[in-house]
């Protein structure tokens, strides 16, 4: 369309209000055929978002008899679609030694690279489930905007490193952070506690 001249913001949002106008308003000087394609795609598209939907409910109707993906969404940022994708994922959580295996397997993990001795850490490795690595950084981004809301206390572990570090990195370190809790309730059968600290944090 842009060929064309007709230009439109961004998003699917923007495609489903603003097509439709453009295609339909008789000063365009759009070939026939070319607005029977886009009528057609955006058909298509009307037929893709309703399969989306069904889809959702399904996935929430498993959720809601799920124990453990239940226990999940108590995590800040994880919601009944990255919950249920986590536990039919990961499937016996004791099956990863730590937290740790567990994040390295979603990606999550600073590469390391070694010269004369020194390791230097560099940006997460990416490997292992991408989905999985990708829904828990969305899932972080949204716990970060609402926490802001919200003014945390200003000796949060989440507003201390958001005053040092980009928002982007913060999320990276705070799905890393929940993927560590994610195994901890999985393969001890805990329950989520915003409260929690370790024994050795507590000292």
């Amino acid at each position: 369309m842009a060929e064309f001249g007709l230009i439109i913001p961004q998003g699917i949002d923007h495609i489903a209000t603003r097509v439709p106008e453009l295609i339909e308003d008789a000063t365009d000087e759009l070939p026939g055929s070319f607005r029977l394609l886009v009528e057609r795609l955006l058909d298509h598209l009307k037929v893709l978002d309703k399969q989306v939907i069904e889809l959702e409910v399904q996935i929430k109707d498993w959720h809601r008899k799920s124990e453990l993906s239940r226990k999940l969404e108590q995590i800040p940022g994880i919601g009944p679609v990255t919950a249920s994708a986590l536990v039919a994922t990961i499937g016996d959580a004791k099956s990863f030694e730590n937290g740790r295996q567990l994040a390295a397997w979603m990606g999550l993990v600073p590469k390391q690279q070694s010269t004369g001795g020194k390791s230097r850490l560099q940006g997460i490795s990416k490997r292992g489930d991408t989905y999985l690595r990708t829904l828990l950084i969305h899932g972080a981004r949204s716990a970060i905007l609402a926490a802001q809301r919200k003014a945390q206390q200003a000796d949060s572990w989440l507003t201390k490193l958001l005053q040092r570090r980009s928002p982007n990195v913060v999320a990276v370190a705070l799905a890393n952070k929940n993927a560590r809790i994610i195994w901890a309730l999985l393969a001890h059968g805990r329950e989520y506690r915003p409260d929690y600290m370790t024994a050795k944090a507590a000292t």
